[in-house]
């Protein structure tokens, strides 16, 4: 075992790519997820997804035959909520579905002088009016917070435009950077190993994206883990950058490159 995995004392699963792919588990990651439990590491599950509430999403993983419990996941409207509780912005203007308001419930959703505008993605329900509105209060000086920069998604149906395309206009607008909650911020991956009680480097980060899940595992030095499936293209590993810790077949792996046995 490389002598930086011999110090990993919890894990970060990236979900859609890692353990999951469409409506279906990658093969073994239930059993891989069991056997780092029975090593009594601590598991959290990190995601980007704003379009989907926790508890939805957990059903849904639950059905495919996974064994998690909502606290055990991690997402950025969550983690946004907790950064913004810290900043002390209590009146926020949220452009996120309203399935994903719930995180935000003990917060005051204001229209007119916000203190913070936070954004993700509202799909079909974007419109000059509601953007605008982003803008004339950013240019008032509401706090600026991205959930993720993500500039496109497939639908399944086809690609549509995500969250990032929409804070990429704002930013250029504005002539302002946004805050980045999500992956790759280090404020996600801080967070995770705080829900943890260990400290990021004492924590093993597993994905299949260079740019979100290696990336931010590196940048608050995590050990980066990355799986050859999701959006994993072998030629990433010849021509980009950041470099991963180690390169596994899928998460079906983990549990051995950890020395974690199974049974």
């Amino acid at each position: 075992m490389p002598d930086h995995l011999e110090d990993i004392e919890g894990v970060l699963l990236d979900l859609d790519g890692t353990i999951f792919i469409g409506d279906r588990l990658v093969p073994g990651a239930a059993d891989a997820v069991s056997a780092l439990r029975r090593a009594g590491l601590p598991i959290r599950f990190g995601t980007n997804i704003t379009r989907t509430p926790r508890e939805d999403l957990v059903q849904r993983l639950q059905e495919m035959g996974l064994d998690l419990a909502s606290e055990e996941v991690l997402t950025a409207p969550l983690v946004a909520a907790s950064w913004l509780e810290k900043k002390g912005l209590w009146n926020v203007l949220l452009c996120l579905p309203e399935g994903t308001r719930a995180d935000f419930s003990h917060f005051t959703l204001e229209e007119t002088s916000p203190q913070a505008v936070v954004v993700g993605d509202l799909g079909s329900a974007w419109d000059f009016t509601r953007l605008n509105s982003a803008f004339q209060h950013l240019m008032e000086g509401a706090e600026f917070v991205a959930l993720h920069r993500l500039p496109y998604w497939d639908t399944g149906a086809g690609l549509a435009l995500d969250g990032g395309s929409f804070v990429a206009a704002l930013e250029y607008a504005t002539n302002r950077e946004a805050t980045l909650i999500g992956k790759p911020s280090s404020i996600f991956f801080q967070a995770a190993a705080e829900a943890m009680d260990i400290e990021p480097f004492n924590m093993a980060v597993v994905g299949d994206d260079l740019g979100t899940d290696v990336a931010g595992a590196l940048s608050c030095d995590a050990t980066a883990i990355l799986v050859r499936t999701g959006k994993f293209q072998e030629s990433d590993l010849s021509v980009r950058k950041p470099k991963p810790d180690l390169v596994l077949d899928s998460i079906a792996s983990l549990p051995t490159a950890l020395g974690v046995k199974f049974g």
